[in-house]
């Protein structure tokens, strides 16, 4: 069964240009990866600050692998703790896709 996974980041309010860019290089390594293509959106009226990264996989599997092969690379190992640095704090949601 298809999922969506959104990661949603709460960004420091001095951080969000460089946290947008950190994701154009997030999006880089996912094309090197051969990995979905995220979309990635900010806040218009939510809470204020806030960065969403939105991937679909064919399944929960898929996504596991995915992460799993990422977190393994020194590109990763190099990008996380510096996007890191820019989050006040975030949650990850996974929904099946129904229709």
């Amino acid at each position: 069964m298809p999922i969506l996974v959104r990661e949603v980041f709460s960004i420091d309010p001095e951080s969000m240009k460089e946290a947008k860019e950190k994701m154009r290089e997030f999006r880089g390594m996912a094309k090197k990866l051969n990995h979905p293509m995220p979309k990635v959106m900010t806040d218009l009226v939510s809470t204020h600050y806030t960065l969403v990264m939105e991937t679909e996989f064919p399944d929960m599997a898929t996504f596991e692998k995915s992460i799993s092969s990422a977190f393994d690379t020194p590109e990763w190992k190099q990008w996380y703790p510096e996007f890191r640095a820019l989050m006040t704090g975030g949650h990850r949601e996974i929904f099946s896709i129904v229709d």
